[in-house]
C-alpha cells in the first residue's frame, strides 16, 4: 500500500476548510490529510482540526513558503496538493492518483474547467492563457494550466524539488522544474467551482500576474542563458548596425567619418553584444552542471513504480 498525503496550504479559510477536509476524506479514505495554516486571522486551524485534519503552522507568509515546509516535513509516497477554498473537486483525486501510479508519472496537473464566471474570472483566464503560451515559447512545451494549484506528485518529485518561490508564483516554478528535468507528467481536466459564501480570494490579478511573469523571465534567464543573452546580444548588434550603416556609406563616398561619437557608440554596442553572448555561453555550461546535479538528486529517490 502506498502512503498518500493530502497537503492543503491555507490562509483565512475558516468558511471552507472543513468541507475540503471532508471531501478529500471521502475521496481518499486511507490518506493522511495535512492542513498548513499560514498565519490565519480566523478559525482556520481550529476548523481543520475539528474536521479531522493534521494541522501544522508556517509563520513565513506566502504560499511558496508553505509549500516548501510541506514538501520538507510530510512523508508519503504520493502527495495530493490543493487549496483550502473548496474550489477544486476532491472527488477527482482518485483518478489523478491512479494516473500517476499506473503510468509511473512524477506529477499530474488538475487543469481547471469551469462554467461559472465567478469561479474563474475572464481576466484570470486571459492571464493564464498568456502566461501559459509564454512558457511554452520559452521552454518548448508546457501545460494547459500552469497556474493550477491542484496537483499530484510522486515522492521523487517532492523530495528533489528545491522550492525557491515565496508566493503564488510557486505553481510556475513547479511547472518549469518538471519541464527542465523532462519528468514524466500528465494533465487531467477537473471541475473548478466558485468560492463559497464567506470565502475571499487572496489573488491579486495584476500584482500576482506581474510576479508570475517576472518569475518566468527570471527562470528563462537562469535555465536558457544562451538564448536569453543571445537575444540581448542580437538586439545590441542590430542597433550598432543601424547606427553604423550611414557612417559606412559616408566613409565609402568621402573617406571621412564625420560623426565620431556615433562611430564610438556603434563600436561599444558591438563589444557589449560580444560580451553578452560570451556570458550566455559560459553560464550555459554552469546551468548544464546544475541540471545534472538536480537530475542525480531526482534519481536518488525511488520512483512510484519502484514501490
Amino acid at each position: 500500500m502506498r502512503r498518500i498525503a493530502v497537503i492543503l496550504p491555507c490562509y483565512n479559510e475558516e468558511a471552507a476548510i472543513g468541507a475540503v477536509v471532508a471531501g478529500f476524506r471521502a475521496a481518499l479514505p486511507d490518506a493522511a490529510i495535512y492542513v498548513y495554516d499560514n498565519n490565519s486571522r480566523d478559525r482556520t486551524a481550529a476548523a481543520a482540526a475539528e474536521a479531522g485534519a493534521i494541522v501544522r503552522t508556517e509563520r513565513m507568509q506566502g504560499k511558496g513558503h508553505v509549500v516548501r515546509r510541506m514538501f520538507a516535513d510530510v512523508e508519503a509516497d504520493i502527495y495530493v496538493m490543493a487549496d483550502g477554498d473548496a474550489t477544486y473537486d476532491a472527488s477527482a483525486a482518485p483518478a489523478l492518483v491512479a494516473m500517476l501510479a499506473e503510468q509511473g508519472l512524477d506529477m499530474v496537473v488538475g487543469a481547471r474547467a469551469s462554467e461559472v464566471e465567478a469561479a474563474y474570472r475572464r481576466g484570470h483566464r486571459l492571464g493564464n492563457r498568456v502566461l501559459t503560451g509564454l512558457l511554452a515559447r520559452l521552454f518548448g512545451r508546457s501545460f494547459n494550466d500552469i497556474l493550477s494549484g491542484y496537483r499530484v506528485f510522486s515522492r521523487r518529485f517532492v523530495k528533489s524539488f528545491p522550492v525557491l518561490s515565496t508566493g503564488f508564483e510557486i505553481e510556475t516554478e513547479i511547472s518549469v522544474h518538471a519541464l527542465e528535468l523532462r519528468m514524466p507528467v500528465g494533465e487531467v481536466v477537473t471541475r473548478y467551482g466558485a468560492r463559497g459564501e464567506g470565502s475571499v480570494s487572496k489573488l491579486s490579478t495584476y500584482g500576482d500576474g506581474w510576479r508570475i511573469l517576472r518569475t518566468i523571465v527570471m527562470l528563462f534567464r537562469i535555465e536558457r542563458p544562451v538564448l536569453f543573452f543571445g537575444l540581448i546580444a542580437a538586439a545590441m548588434a542590430l542597433a550598432a548596425l543601424i547606427l553604423a550603416a550611414p557612417l559606412a556609406v559616408t566613409y565609402v563616398e568621402t573617406g571621412l567619418v564625420p560623426r565620431l561619437p556615433t562611430a564610438l557608440l556603434s563600436t561599444a554596442l558591438v563589444i557589449v553584444a560580444a560580451l553578452s553572448l560570451v556570458c550566455g555561453i559560459v553560464l550555459d555550461t554552469v546551468v548544464r552542471g546544475r541540471r545534472e546535479v538536480r537530475r542525480l538528486a531526482y534519481l536518488a529517490v525511488p520512483g512510484v513504480l519502484a514501490g
